[in-house]
């Protein structure tokens, strides 16, 4: 098990070098702010800071991670009606404007909404679980949950709810097709996944 899990995190770092080496295309700003406006800010917030726990806080995401999830979205690998929808008349161009609008936004600081869940969120996100080889989330996401430009996304100042929601939908399988993702979800408790999803909010 330990040697599926130190090879499964290999793969990722790998898989994130390949990501960091392709060329970035520079998406305009003020276009993509002009598609915000008119499509995103109802869901996402007209500076990308959501105000429903159901929908993620899009400031200050690198361009990148945000520009493969509108692909994502658009292709159907990514399984969302509403997101299918959305992007369903997005140009290539045009999700590269998003994405630098999105980036260049400033995500607004969270508190964790029940405080109670800190002490084993900070556990697992900080040193994760031996026991059951659970990685510590830090080590790809960073310590204060700002990720790693085009290779990790950042998910300090995110809704709780959503991450839970990530999370979960993770170890089910569900919309989110992500092999290592799945893997580190799959050993996780629910506790654990909520606990350290309240931990990640408040990151900043």
């Amino acid at each position: 098990m330990r040697r599926k899990m130190l090879l499964a995190m290999a793969t990722l770092t790998l898989a994130g070098s390949v990501l960091a080496a392709a060329p970035v295309a520079k998406g305009d700003p003020a276009k993509g702010k002009q598609i915000v406006d008119t499509v995103c800010a109802a869901c996402h917030g007209a500076d990308g800071n959501s105000v429903a726990a159901a929908n993620p806080t899009l400031a200050g995401q690198s361009q990148q991670y945000l520009y493969s999830q509108l692909k994502a979205f658009k292709s159907g690998e990514r399984k969302n009606p509403t997101m299918f929808g959305m992007t369903a008349g997005l140009s290539d161009g045009d999700m590269h404007n998003l994405a630098a609008y999105f980036s260049e936004q400033k995500p607004k600081e969270r508190e964790a909404s029940d405080k109670q869940q800190l002490p084993l969120g900070a556990k697992i996100y900080r040193v994760g679980n031996a026991a059951s080889h659970v990685p510590a989330c830090m080590a790809c996401h960073g310590p204060a949950g700002k990720g790693l430009p085009d290779q990790f996304p950042r998910l300090g100042s995110q809704h709780a709810g959503y991450v839970a929601k990530q999370l979960a939908d993770f170890k089910a399988g569900a919309d989110r097709k992500n092999p290592i993702m799945a893997d580190i979800a799959s050993r996780m408790t629910d506790a654990e996944m909520k606990a350290v999803s309240e931990y990640i909010s408040g990151l900043r």
